[in-house]
């Protein structure tokens, strides 16, 4: 099996995954944000940011594997991210919604850290 590099440090990685949901979907969508801000202004800073939120999005997987609600809403929010930066759109992806609908959580994170 080959070994992963990962941006994000192994501590980070670890702390990832003890971390409530809200807080990881939160950061998910600074990342996702980050990749609209630069889709259309600078294709290396959208690219890393995607990259980034693609991590977040496996490390968030792998800490909710047990919860099947949640980790039908984790890939369904991965699969339609990727769509919109690597597919055809074919969800008809709004950005604005998009980031409307991470934006909630990093707002429940705030009030109930």
């Amino acid at each position: 099996m080959a070994n992963l590099t990962y941006i994000h440090s192994d501590e980070a990685r670890k702390d990832w995954l003890i971390r409530p949901i809200t807080y990881q979907m939160g950061n998910i969508g600074s990342e996702v944000s980050r990749s609209l801000k630069w889709n259309t202004k600078n294709q290396t800073r959208a690219s890393k940011a995607i990259d980034r939120a693609l991590e977040l999005f496996d490390f968030t997987i792998e800490a909710n594997l047990k919860n099947h609600a949640r980790l039908t809403e984790i890939l369904k929010a991965r699969e339609e991210f990727c769509d919109y930066f690597f597919g055809n759109n074919s969800w008809r992806t709004d950005p604005a919604k998009m980031q409307k609908y991470y934006d909630q959580f990093a707002i429940m994170e705030q009030l109930h850290p």
